[in-house]
């Protein structure tokens, strides 16, 4: 079974084109301001319109209001909206309703105990990401903070809808992790940096080759 490949906060043409040269089936564009992958509207439909037709293009984004949304999905032609914040699953469904879009809810681990979260999610959201959770200081970001969780608690884990692994992903550990846990679908953002914010096209390419052995 090939393992589906999202490389998440992509800001720059030589980025998407490495994606999409590489294999990857998701692209991710942020629109979080804090995040140093943020992308304004008017770029990432540029963006978006580089990606082909078999390749999803996924907006990430932050407990949004309904306005800030619709800000983004007139502009910015999506396939999946990804919620990474702390929406509750009445919001999840909320917003699947009102924009007529596939949602994709993070759920953020670091325990088994945090897995519990998910059932009431995979009710209302079309996919699950399961990302480590983010550390206890004011400036972490919801997510993109290069740190892995214990990747064992997914092993033999199935969910009524398909799930995605993410946090702390690299080129050294991208097969180890598809491994232990079982993941059919992976998500990358900064293990394919060369700085925060900054995808590396050759990183994303080796990234893409490794998840694929």
């Amino acid at each position: 079974m090939s393992v589906q490949v999202k490389i998440c906060g992509i800001n720059h043409p030589d980025a998407a084109a490495a994606a999409l040269a590489g294999g990857a089936r998701f692209v991710g564009l942020v629109f979080f301001e804090r995040s140093p992958r943020h992308v304004a509207p008017p770029l990432a439909a540029e963006l978006a319109r580089m990606i082909p037709t078999g390749v999803r293009t996924v907006g990430l984004f932050v407990d949004p209001d309904n306005e800030y949304l619709e800000h983004v999905v007139s502009q910015v032609p999506l396939d999946l909206i990804q919620l990474h914040g702390d929406e509750s699953p009445a919001r999840v469904a909320e917003i699947k309703a009102a924009f007529s879009m596939p949602v994709m809810k993070a759920i953020k681990v670091s325990s088994v105990e945090d897995l519990a979260a998910a059932e009431a999610y995979a009710q209302v959201a079309d996919r699950l990401l399961f990302d480590a959770k983010p550390p206890a200081k004011v400036t972490a970001l919801p997510g993109g903070n290069g740190i892995p969780f214990d990747w064992t608690i997914l092993t033999g884990r199935t969910w009524a809808k398909p799930w995605m692994l993410s946090g702390g992903l690299t080129v050294a550990n991208v097969a180890e992790a598809i491994s232990i846990s079982g993941a059919a679908s992976i998500d990358v953002s900064s293990g394919v940096e060369d700085r925060p914010g900054h995808k590396d096209p050759d990183l994303i390419r080796d990234f893409l080759r490794a998840a694929s052995h």
